[in-house]
């Protein structure tokens, strides 16, 4: 053997039996795909060849567990398309599970006897105090299998470690923007597709033949109640429109802080950023989704008025600034006069139904309704099961509870509310409500702290997008449904921007350091 840069050669010349193997061993797997491609099943084919391309992953993550990361964050996003064709294939949705514990093991491999950069989370008492209780859970003898409750420590606590690893990739200001462009280029991919979906309709970016479990969460439509014209709702490469709004709503929060860090720190990536701003803002609209387009519009004000407050006034960029949010609207602005001018009716049937059913002055008005009132009462039907004081076990009622029950035989729980607050009381009882809430208010405060240290810095955009992005994930979606948090997209996303929040500081300080050093080089050279 002989070694071509880092990669291993075989010279079968003089290794006869290898080289008579490897022929034998390539006339069988093309003997082996001929015969599937003859019978039809491209689908077995498909999975053949992505078990050897993961494979392959696994040996290169374990290398570094940054690519691991890296591509992460494209199968979460892209995996519900492979799902789709393959015929709701669950292997393919255990995939990413699988590629992110392969990517903790890998940082736990590579971070043993080195020394760690001490991050301890603030708010890791009343963490740990929560796994605790969702661990004595799985086992309540309220839950008809323990398969429940493993589904329900996974959807609540797998992506946490997520945090960890965003903490330890951001060595320095150039590893934020490269993680930041890399995640809007695949921002502005599904939120483009999305668009497109919505012109064209379901035949886009679906089979032919829906599997019957996710058939109805692909064909969605909404008509609005008075005008009667009726809107496609998109799924984009999700298999749910709801997971592909819960996308939208976490992707702009970070594009604004985004492209408001560029316009004070980086020439580099600013026309990706803003043709994210205008794909992401027009697929906020054309999701046909309320709550999207009342979320995103009420993070673009908060979001705006908190980079306002924060901005670098002493330094003198308030110009930069302003400019930002100007160029944002311009964006924006322009976005929508595009789809206007191209696709007036996909865009006016959008429209009625949000002034149909939004606005208070309009007879069909349902915003109290789905916004107060529906929360409320669902919160309280959690009280009319026996079981509210202790709750049923983790995972009784989350996502996923059907696929326990189809392949694991599981009886079915029947205890389900539309109220997320609700859903935690069904599952964890009052005391585990009390501790999410106490998690919640406790990440929410220690975010805070972090922004407000980033204040008058560059970086403060960035930090208060993921302080606003748990914030309104934490409190106000979760007590609406808690499907929001169980959505694995808004849950990664959390966890793993909570801990590029942390680091901002760091950063900062590093970044302060270095131009003073520079500066004083400079001026001892001079003299």
């Amino acid at each position: 053997m002989r070694m071509i840069g880092s990669l291993p050669t075989f010279r079968f010349s003089q290794n006869p039996l290898l080289a008579l193997a490897g022929l034998a061993a390539v006339i069988w797997l093309a003997y082996e795909a001929a015969e599937m491609v003859l019978a039809g099943a491209l689908t077995n084919l498909i999975l053949i060849g992505l078990m050897i391309a993961g494979s392959a992953v696994v040996v290169a993550i374990l290398n570094d567990w940054k690519r691991g990361l890296y591509l992460f964050l494209p199968w979460i996003l892209f995996e519900d398309l492979i799902r789709k064709y393959l015929g709701n294939n669950m292997a393919i949705f255990f995939a990413k599970d699988l590629l992110v514990l392969v990517t903790y093991l890998s940082y736990f491999i590579s971070s043993r006897g080195k020394p760690a950069k001490p991050f301890r989370p603030p708010f890791l008492i009343p963490l740990l105090v929560l796994v605790w209780f969702g661990l004595i859970q799985v086992f309540n003898p309220a839950s008809t299998s323990i398969f429940y409750g493993l589904l329900g420590m996974k959807i609540y606590f797998l992506y946490v470690p997520l945090m960890y690893l965003g903490y330890a990739l951001i060595e320095k200001d150039e590893d934020l923007w490269k993680l930041l462009t890399f995640n809007t280029v695949l921002v502005t991919c599904v939120a483009g597709l999305g668009i497109a979906q919505a012109i064209i309709g379901p035949t886009f970016l679906n089979p032919p033949t829906l599997q019957e479990d996710i058939r109805e969460l692909a064909t969605l439509y909404r008509a609005s109640p008075i005008s009667g014209q009726i809107a496609y709702r998109p799924t984009s490469v999700f298999v749910s429109t709801g997971r592909f709004s819960n996308f939208i709503i976490v992707s702009w929060a970070l594009i604004l802080g985004f492209g408001s860090y560029l316009l004070l720190r980086s020439r580099r990536s600013r026309l990706i950023a803003f043709l994210a701003v205008g794909v992401v803002g027009m697929a906020s609209i054309m999701s046909t989704s309320r709550s999207v387009f009342l979320w995103t519009a009420s993070t673009t004000l908060i979001v705006v008025a908190g980079i306002l407050w924060g901005a670098p006034w002493r330094q003198g960029q308030v110009r930069r600034v302003l400019r930002a949010i100007q160029r944002i609207m311009l964006v924006g602005g322009m976005a929508l006069l595009l789809m206007v001018t191209f696709f007036p009716e996909q865009i006016g049937s959008r429209f009625a139904i949000y002034s149909e059913t939004l606005s208070p002055e309009s007879p069909a008005s349902e915003l109290m309704l789905r916004a107060r009132d529906y929360p409320f009462k669902n919160f309280l039907l959690a009280f009319q099961y026996e079981q509210w004081v202790t709750g049923y076990g983790i995972g009784t009622s989350s996502l996923g509870t059907q696929y326990v029950s189809r392949i694991f035989h599981a009886a079915p729980m029947g205890v389900m509310v539309e109220s997320g607050y609700g859903q935690i009381l069904l599952e964890l009882g009052l005391f585990g409500l009390f501790l999410w809430i106490g998690l919640s208010v406790a990440i929410i405060v220690a975010a805070w702290k972090v922004v407000r240290s980033l204040r008058e810095t560059p970086w403060f955009p960035i930090g208060f997008s993921i302080f606003w992005y748990a914030a309104l994930l934490l409190i106000p979606m979760s007590y609406i449904g808690f499907v929001a948090y169980q959505d694995y997209v808004m849950n990664a996303y959390l966890w793993l921007m909570l801990g590029v929040l942390f680091r901002l500081p760091g950063i900062a300080r590093e970044t302060a350091l270095a131009k003073v050093v520079a500066t004083t080089s400079a001026a001892s050279g001079q003299g």
